[in-house]
């Protein structure tokens, strides 16, 4: 009996620990609360296949693992004093699409201001445009490019470790 009193006991234990382990690792998770767009591994006109690519045949923008942009100090992007966010993305229009990339973006978790984009000059309106995407702040964001009637939009998780 004092067997079986000690089997049910320790059952238990496993199970509130892993039940715990679920409840961890769901906390990390970036889909858990924030729907993010994994990469479609839609390779943009002139480049090499990669599976950070994310495009619809004539808008590709490429990824951060995951879904998930981390700021973190010293690494890549820029922490502004403002507290916004900037990180850079690489964007491609299909042969033929012609026009300047519009960029939007809104908050999916709660309220606040838009993301913005800023396009340096010098590229044309055909082909390849870096940017820098600008978030308000951490959060999961909805984020669309337009030129013309062509649109891409995914879904990214912003977070800042500091």
């Amino acid at each position: 009996m004092a067997i079986l009193k000690w089997m049910v006991t320790m059952r238990s234990k496993l199970m509130l620990i892993l039940l715990f382990l679920i409840i961890q690792l769901a906390a990390c998770s970036p889909t858990n609360n924030c729907p993010a767009t994994i990469p479609n591994g839609s390779t943009p006109p002139g480049e090499s296949a990669s599976q950070f690519y994310h495009g619809n045949g004539q808008l590709w923008t490429a990824l951060w693992p995951g879904g998930r942009v981390e700021f973190t100090p010293n690494g890549p992007g820029e922490i502004r004093s403002d507290g916004s966010l900037a990180m850079k993305f690489p964007w491609w229009r299909a042969e033929g699409l012609e026009g300047p990339i519009e960029v939007s973006g809104e908050r999916l978790d709660r309220p606040g201001s838009g993301v913005s984009a800023e396009m340096p000059d010098g590229y044309g309106d055909t082909g390849f445009q870096p940017s820098a995407l600008v978030f308000p702040s951490e959060g999961c964001w909805e984020v669309s490019a337009r030129v013309g009637a062509a649109e891409l939009s995914f879904v990214v998780e912003v977070l800042l470790n500091k």
